[in-house]
């Protein structure tokens, strides 16, 4: 009896283009606290489908929504002031 995995191609061949570009990663990085704290509210927010939020919970969200601002503020900034890529149109 034959080997079925020895008769198959490999189903994702490996390729360069799999690995995520130096670019990409910087991208990444800038954007962390933002991923960070959106988890942060959404952690939050799950945690009182089942049950009526009490007071911790409702301080918990509240904290939360700032982060995600104060997160989103600082990346607009930080991306405001990042040389632009194009010219004028």
């Amino acid at each position: 009896m034959k080997s079925i995995a020895a008769l198959q191609n490999v189903v994702t061949p490996w390729t360069d283009g799999l690995e995520p570009t130096d670019a990409e990663l910087e991208a990444i990085e800038i954007e962390l606290p933002l991923i960070l704290a959106e988890r942060d509210l959404l952690d939050a927010q799950i945690m009182t489908l089942d049950r009526t939020p009490a007071e911790v919970d409702e301080q918990r969200l509240r904290r939360a929504c700032r982060q995600v601002l104060a997160a989103w503020i600082a990346l607009e900034n930080r991306v405001a002031h990042l040389p632009s890529s194009g010219g004028a149109a």
